[in-house]
């Protein structure tokens, strides 16, 4: 490999934010934080050690994830409830947000919708923020731990990562095979988990989780939700995942309604107003 004479020059150019946010619709996190007061919770959800638990959210309530018992991470998959093919779109919330997302950021529904499926509205480990090694919390650069990845490295056969916690949870909840529920299982909002980037090879790493019993993130439904959550076999991620030898824990996901009228003025966001035509 022969190295250029100009580059450094090269390196040093200034990065460029590819997908300005200021002009992004604002979320009235005001009205959310009065609604959520006096929120009261209309149903509870266990998410068992290395299982998936699914739930459902109502546009204009709030859902909160919560570490019960011991340090634990788990993957979030989204739906729009009356239409599984709109569903929560990782990569275009990185875009918009960042590798890590925090209070007053949204998670983003896939094309041809593209619009705010849910808000985050809580985030008792907001005060992380950024590690020594890169890392931070709540992360859409991961996938989720899945079989086939692990077939691929280890020639193994795990069925309790995250990846089949989330097919057998949503094919029992419509009541279709896993055949038929697999392909609507996506990419995840990595809850509670701690991730980054080596700086030196670029490889996604992660590490112990801050979490502890008690700590939670809060969610606004922008619109009608169907929801599943695996704890991750990983347990809290400090050491591997896909495999049983983590300490694993429950997470507990609770559904709250607002009062009559605690959020007079808000709608459910529309779909994008492109117009599909794609230039024909």
């Amino acid at each position: 490999m022969t190295i250029p004479p100009d580059a450094e020059a090269r390196r040093a150019v200034k990065p460029v934010i590819c997908y300005p946010n200021e002009t992004l619709p604002m979320p009235d996190l005001a009205l959310y934080a009065a609604a959520l007061e006096g929120a009261k919770v209309t149903g509870t959800v266990i998410a068992p050690p290395r299982e998936a638990g699914v739930f459902e959210v109502p546009a204009g309530h709030f859902f909160r994830i919560r570490s019960v018992e011991g340090p634990q991470v788990g993957d979030l998959n989204l739906w729009n409830a009356q239409d599984i093919s709109e569903r929560f779109y990782s990569g275009k919330t990185r875009a918009l947000h960042g590798t890590h997302v925090t209070t007053g950021e949204r998670l983003w529904s896939s094309f041809p919708n593209l619009r705010p499926m849910a808000t985050i509205v809580e985030d008792s480990l907001g005060w992380y923020g950024i590690d020594q090694y890169g890392g931070s919390v709540h992360d859409v650069i991961g996938t989720r731990c899945d079989p086939y990845t692990g077939n691929l490295l280890a020639g193994s056969q795990y069925h309790h990562c995250c990846h089949s916690n989330l097919t057998r949870a949503l094919a029992q909840h419509l009541g279709v095979s896993a055949e038929a529920a697999e392909p609507h299982v996506h990419d995840v909002l990595n809850v509670f988990m701690c991730t980054g980037f080596t700086r030196d090879t670029g490889q996604y790493f992660m590490k112990a989780s801050p979490v502890r019993p008690g700590d939670h993130l809060t969610f606004f439904a922008e619109i009608d939700l169907l929801g599943a959550l695996s704890a991750c076999p990983g347990g809290d991620c400090s050491s591997e995942h896909s495999s049983d030898e983590a300490a694993c824990y429950p997470m507990e996901i609770e559904i709250l309604a607002p009062e009559p009228g605690a959020l007079d003025g808000w709608q459910s966001p529309q779909r994008s107003g492109y117009d599909r035509s794609h230039g024909l």
